[in-house]
């Protein structure tokens, strides 16, 4: 991880999971990754809200908000101005997050300047790729759409290769990335459980008949 980390901007890099609905109807899943700064996002689906979202206006997040919100998440466009300036003016504006949508079709690393010494970034921001804010405008013309994040246990961004290719491929593939990599978890999981019962069994056959013999 070699991007500076400064007092209030030194999260690591982490992926998170974006789920969606569309007028109470689960729809679909995006994979985004973390600002450097803000609070770290929660890593517990069950303990993850599941918040209204909309779009920012104006729809960059450079400047006050025409309208104050109650705790939605902000939906903003990359561009004009900095990472962290978009979430500084989205929490003033009564946001509870932002999701940034990027202008190309990979992820990439939100970090701050090294003059930025004094953030008091209080809401989590995530960063998608282009073609998954193509996706939720279109969501948000169909009906009220909520959102859930969070960020479940994984290796660092940076720390695995895999991941550094996730992303540069992008939304749809992570998501399937994402799927295979828990299956191949609960498998490992399945096979440790498997041995240790295979263990307790040997262990009291071993005790029934040595001490028979």
């Amino acid at each position: 991880d070699d991007a500076p980390k400064i007092p209030g901007c030194s999260n690591d890099f982490m992926l998170v999971k974006v789920q969606t609905w569309v007028k109470n109807r689960e729809t679909d899943e995006f994979v985004g990754v973390g600002a450097r700064f803000g609070p770290i996002i929660e890593s517990k689906e069950k303990h993850a809200n599941r918040t209204g979202l909309l779009i920012a206006d104006p729809f960059d997040c450079c400047t006050p908000l025409k309208e104050k919100v109650a705790g939605e998440v902000l939906l903003v466009q990359r561009g004009d101005c900095k990472f962290t300036t978009k979430a500084k003016v989205a929490e003033d504006a009564g946001a509870s997050a932002i999701i940034i949508l990027n202008n190309r079709h990979e992820l990439y690393k939100m970090v701050c300047d090294q003059n930025e010494t004094d953030l008091d970034i209080n809401i989590p921001a995530v960063l998608l790729p282009k073609d998954a804010g193509t996706i939720l405008q279109g969501l948000l013309s169909l009906g009220k759409v909520s959102v859930q994040l969070y960020s479940p246990d994984r290796p660092l961004v940076d720390t695995a290769e895999v991941f550094l290719w996730l992303m540069a491929v992008g939304t749809i593939l992570g998501a399937s990335y994402w799927s295979a990599w828990s299956a191949r978890e609960a498998l490992i999981e399945q096979e440790k459980l498997l041995k240790v019962s295979v263990d307790a069994l040997y262990d009291q056959l071993f005790w029934i008949f040595g001490k028979k013999n």
